[in-house]
């Protein structure tokens, strides 16, 4: 990759922000609809921030594996570099997951970093061995089979087509091969299932690399983004009336939907930052943006621990460290409600503290 493009390292700061703002509310009881998810079939715009970061690997994955891979030496180096990349952040994933108990009986095995590991290990092997056209008929046929799947395979006791939290054949397949190791008893929204469409969100965006690379001018290329974004998001609301807009099954209509949202979100950073030259604004993001898992994971490590810890409540009662800052520094002043939100702010300008130190002092941690 000869030079960053700025848009996509601010697209990928605003996506990791917007992460840690919806993770960290100072209790779940109190959280405002659109920093909530959908409570299944449906989406708001939380349900838009990790398939926003899956297309954004793509997108990069296309800049990485720009370069010319005739050699038998430069393709065996790329892939000892993807497997590598690909265990340590599963590795990370897993850990996050243990800490700080480490109970191994009940260790959850997926999740969002495994899930990004994942996606990104085959589609970068996918990208070294196929044209776009193939990646983009593999993209198609991901999202054909997840239907299908998901559609006509009966379940014991639910039979086809049922997509209810029980019923559905991600859950079924992810309780047979996973049960005792998911987020919930009897499914998982990061399950090895719905990890299928997933790959597709990731050639997506991979596919939109490759449209950025292509030597275009670069008002014709934003002016595609958002047609192609809008082009998609119809295609996703035209399909989730027969197979709905589902986050936690990533079903293939979510993927094209949010696939759309992506596009038009580039589009915008892309139109601003490369085409209108506009690069201040969005100094605050590429400092979230160029140190992204590094600080997805610092600040997952970081709230539980501040769980794990336990304080004296209201009667003697123990709670835990997040929770009595949240009672005690921020309910006081703001409520509830406000208090929640206020927390989560204030998550996010202290993280984007700490990566600005790094930026700083030109700290890249790169995986």
């Amino acid at each position: 990759m000869k030079e960053r493009l700025v848009s996509l390292d601010a697209f990928r700061g605003i996506t990791i922000a917007g992460m840690i703002l919806v993770n960290n509310p100072g209790s779940w009881g109190y959280v405002y609809g659109p920093l909530g998810h959908a409570k299944w079939h449906g989406w708001t715009p939380t349900d838009l921030i990790f398939p926003f970061f899956l297309f954004i690997v793509g997108v990069a994955m296309s800049f990485a594996l720009s370069r010319p891979l005739d050699e038998p030496e430069v393709r065996k180096k790329l892939y000892i570099k993807i497997i590598r990349r690909t265990l340590i952040i599963y590795g990370l994933g897993l850990f996050m997951a243990a800490y700080p108990k480490f109970n191994f009986s009940t260790l959850r095995l997926v999740g969002v970093l495994p899930r990004i590991a994942i996606c990104y290990c085959i589609a970068a092997f996918i990208a070294l061995n196929t044209k776009p056209k193939g990646q983009a008929l593999i993209a198609a046929g991901l999202l054909f089979l997840y239907w299908a799947m998901m559609t006509l395979i009966p379940v014991p006791g639910f039979g086809a087509g049922d997509l209810s939290v029980q019923g559905n054949f991600a859950a079924f397949i992810d309780n047979k091969l996973l049960h005792g190791h998911m987020w919930k008893k009897t499914w998982d929204p990061e399950g090895f299932v719905s990890t299928i469409p997933a790959i597709a969100t990731t050639l997506l965006g991979l596919l939109t690399g490759h449209f950025l690379r292509s030597g275009l001018d670069k008002k014709e290329i934003a002016g595609w983004l958002f047609t192609g974004g809008w082009i998609a998001i119809l295609v996703g609301l035209a399909w989730d009336i027969v197979f709905p807009i589902n986050k936690a099954l990533w079903t293939s209509s979510y993927v094209i939907f949010t696939a759309g949202a992506a596009l038009q979100f580039l589009g915008f950073c892309y139109w601003l930052i490369d085409v209108k030259g506009h690069r201040a604004w969005a100094k605050p993001a590429l400092i979230y943006g160029m140190n992204a898992i590094t600080v997805f994971f610092l600040s997952g490590m970081v709230v539980k621990t501040m769980i794990w810890i336990k304080m004296d409540g209201d009667g003697g009662k123990q709670i835990t460290l997040y929770t009595w800052i949240y009672q005690n520094l921020f309910v006081p002043w703001a409520g509830p409600m406000n208090g929640s939100l206020a927390f989560a702010v204030t998550t996010v300008l202290f993280w984007f503290g700490m990566m600005a130190v790094l930026y700083h002092k030109k700290i890249f941690i790169k995986i």
